[in-house]
């Protein structure tokens, strides 16, 4: 058996151990996972070949560099290159994760698609590695094209990642095209190209709208049947999905459970004022929150209380479970408790400090005029979020939207602007005054402010980077809040 026959059995022996991995000068080759192989005599070289569903890939070996029980490497010479090339073949001790592998078979295949659909451009640098440091993330692919004399930062998203990381590549993206801005050195950044599957960018177009014109967005989508790339335009999703419920039907909702919202109320007398409620977009029902963390709902004259997915129907002329419920709730969900650790206190924080707020909008800010203050209004398609949507209006009449949130989010950003672009559209359509909001209110005709409201130490150092990239007609403002605000506001910063 010659030295090609052995070294085809070992590697065939390697691949049947376990876990193996493949890498080319030190880059790991995703896309052949699960390879198979063949090597063939050619002259005093030989060919290999290795394919796999994902990626197919010809090498001549010139060398046998080494080839041991757990690791074999070749010297190669690719096709086109006058500098030969190092193969490896190593066995590892577990195998990478199934998302891990599906983002760098990404990577690889998403090279050739913009090597194939942009032929006159040089892509640099495509990763997925993470970098905490500077906020990129892992779920996408970036790097670098140049055309010419143009040069843009790009990112990737693959088929397989979630709605929330569609939803999220745009924050992600402005971060990646600043970085890259700011280290060009022989060519400026045009701008930013983002690559989505088919039927993945809605989102992403909306917002654009939001966008600083020297951002230079392209977005394309590409499908997964033959990787072609199209450009899509932003302003055919101009029109961004909100509705107005009428603020009469709010109201004749709530007068018909005015019964059961007095009954609930007196349950806790002491503190009655705790137990809020209101109206969830497209029902006709109530739902009950006790500072904030919902508790019951009132349906068709039924009460059904409980917490999250446990929930029962109240027994008529037994209100007996609700209260005692009542009374764990304002035991455990008190601002001056001892156990801040209980699930009880640290449940739906957002929703918390929106009925801190809520209890007296002129301590967030004394323009706000605190006759008009409302949650959900107008109601996005989308449902509900990870922040809170708060709509008020300052005494001049300039409408205020407020974005709460109790942690750390990147996208708190582009967040709010999906609740400002709704905004706009309904106060230039005329539709607050036509569905019953803000009455006797002559509105400023200036666009909405936007205000984004948190605990001081609680924004997203990424929060800053993409702001600077949104339009000048949407004027940002960050409140930082006490960290104690369960006990009430206080601002500590405005920036």
């Amino acid at each position: 058996m010659d030295e090609w026959s052995n070294l085809e059995q070992a590697i065939e022996q390697l691949a049947a151990s376990g876990a193996v991995e493949v890498h080319e000068d030190g880059e790991w080759l995703a896309g052949l996972d699960g390879f198979r192989s063949e090597v063939r005599r050619k002259g005093k070289q030989a060919l290999i070949h290795l394919w796999s569903s994902e990626s197919n890939l010809v090498r001549t070996i010139t060398r046998i560099s080494a080839c041991e029980p757990a690791r074999i490497q070749l010297e190669v010479q690719r096709f086109g290159r006058t500098k030969p090339g190092r193969l490896e073949f190593l066995s590892t001790t577990a195998r990478r994760p199934a998302a891990r592998i599906g983002r760098e078979q990404f990577r690889e295949r998403f090279a050739r698609m913009l090597a194939e659909q942009f032929p006159d451009a040089r892509v640099e640098s495509l990763t997925t590695a993470a970098d905490l440091k500077h906020s990129f993330s892992a779920l996408y692919t970036r790097g670098v094209m140049t055309e010419g004399r143009s040069s843009w930062a790009v990112m990737g998203a693959g088929p397989a990642e979630s709605a929330a990381a569609f939803e999220g590549v745009l924050s992600f993206g402005l971060l990646w095209l600043d970085w890259t801005r700011q280290r060009a050195e022989r060519r400026a950044i045009e701008g930013l190209r983002l690559f989505l599957p088919e039927g993945q960018c809605r989102v992403t177009l909306e917002r654009a709208h939001a966008l600083r014109p020297g951002v230079g967005l392209e977005v394309y989508e590409f499908s997964e049947r033959d990787w072609r790339v199209r450009l899509k335009e932003a302003s055919s999703h101009g029109n961004v999905e909100s509705w107005l419920t009428p603020r009469k039907d709010v109201e004749l909702t709530l007068a018909a459970a005015r019964n059961a919202i007095d009954h609930i109320r007196s349950l806790l007398p002491d503190e009655p004022e705790a137990v809020e409620t209101s109206v969830p977009p497209a029902t006709h029902e109530v739902s009950f929150r006790f500072r904030g963390l919902e508790f019951a709902r009132w349906t068709d004259g039924r009460i059904y209380f409980g917490l999250g997915d446990d929930r029962r129907l109240l027994p008529r002329g037994d209100s007996k479970p609700l209260q005692s419920l009542l009374r764990k709730l304002s035991l455990k969900r008190s601002p001056v408790t001892s156990d801040t650790h209980d699930p009880l206190y640290r449940g739906a924080p957002e929703r918390w400090l929106e009925s801190v707020i809520r209890a007296d909008p002129t301590r967030l800010d004394a323009r706000l005029d605190p006759r008009h203050f409302y949650s959900q209004v107008p109601a996005l398609a989308a449902g509900e979020r990870g922040v809170i949507d708060l709509l008020g209006v300052t005494r001049q009449g300039r409408l205020v939207v407020i974005e709460l949130k109790a942690s750390e989010d990147l996208q708190l950003p582009l967040q709010a602007v999906d609740y400002w672009l709704r905004v706009r559209r309904h106060l230039v359509e005329g539709d607050f005054r036509s569905y019953g909001y803000f009455p006797g209110v002559e509105f400023h005709p200036d666009p909405p402010l936007v205000w984004l409201v948190a605990p001081g130490l609680r924004f997203h150092p990424a929060n800053e980077v993409v702001a600077r990239y949104l339009t000048s007609d949407l004027q940002v403002s960050r409140i930082g809040l006490s960290e104690n605000w369960r006990r009430g506001v206080r601002v500590v910063f405005r920036q």
